[in-house]
């Protein structure tokens, strides 16, 4: 059957489902980056407004419960797998990625309140965003989903049983609430 709309993975494909996580954050962090301009030109409009608050609900939603993915279920199950090089490279990227995750919540904490402003805003008011809060948080996130999409997911889809795959997928399935 056709359809319109890309559906997302199921949550028995586990690392599929984290892929369609880092897309759907490169669309808000591509709305995140046209904001701005948007908001020299036209003020706080209804379109504005709207954005602002589709980038707050994703990072505010979905973006923490993909970080605890990674860092409750994906990272601490590599550990327990993973042997001699897989090994190494895990124990010198994992850091890197649970204190990238600690930069982007404080880096989020400044964009929520310009991003709260712009959503309380009156129609067409003056509002901004910070250029630099904005790069600085989509230059993490790419270096972020970079370094997990070309080490730790290859890593996990290589290294892990099919018993590993359904457990992750059965525990992401249980962070959103969802009833199988």
């Amino acid at each position: 059957m056709n359809t319109l709309f890309d559906s997302a993975p199921g949550f028995d494909q586990p690392l599929a489902v984290l892929k369609h996580c880092h897309d759907r954050i490169r669309k808000q962090l591509a709305t995140l980056s046209k904001l701005g301009t948007h908001l020299a030109g036209h003020g706080a409009d209804e379109e504005a407004r709207q954005a602002a608050q589709a980038v707050l609900n994703y990072f505010t939603k979905a973006a923490p419960l993909h970080h605890d993915d990674e860092e409750v279920n994906l990272l601490p199950e590599l550990k327990r797998t993973a042997k001699e090089d897989d090994a190494a490279l895990l124990a010198r990227l994992a850091p890197t990625i649970l204190d990238q995750h600690g930069i982007m919540n404080t880096q989020w904490q400044q964009l929520e309140k310009q991003l709260r402003v712009i959503v309380a805003s009156a129609d067409c008011a003056p509002a901004s965003l910070s250029a630099t809060d904005v790069q600085a948080f989509n230059a993490l996130y790419d270096e972020h989903m970079q370094i997990e999409e070309t080490h730790i997911a290859p890593m996990a889809k290589r290294l892990f049983s099919a018993a590993q795959m359904a457990d992750l997928g059965a525990a992401m399935q249980a962070r959103r609430g969802i009833k199988t």
